[in-house]
């Protein structure tokens, strides 16, 4: 696996978000795409720079900052996003973000 499309989007939430945690995980092998694909993310960041935003903010940031990967002409297919502010975080209870297996898998 290369991982070509995970790292980019890495060094894009990274460069835009200066995350002081971030995680990215390949979510494709759960859904019905050939081995290897690189399609379906879910994304777990904490910034400071979300600070003072409502959610669909923070979506729409994140969205801006990795358009080049997202839309009609892009490899990633869905993006599943958990945003938060430090503060945030910090008072999350629960932080197991395990989702299931695509239904028509």
């Amino acid at each position: 696996m290369s991982d070509v499309v995970e790292n980019a989007i890495i060094n894009c939430l990274k460069l835009e978000f200066a995350p002081l945690h971030m995680e990215v995980l390949n979510e494709s092998f759960k859904h019905h795409v050939p081995k290897g694909s690189e399609t379906h993310f879910l994304v777990i960041l904490v910034s400071t720079a979300f600070e003072g935003q409502t959610l669909i903010q923070k979506q729409r940031a994140v969205n801006c900052c990795l358009e080049t990967f997202l839309g009609p002409k892009g490899p990633v297919h869905a993006l599943s996003q958990k945003l938060y502010t430090p503060q945030q975080w910090q008072a999350l209870e629960n932080k197991d973000f395990s989702t299931p297996n695509c239904q028509g898998w």
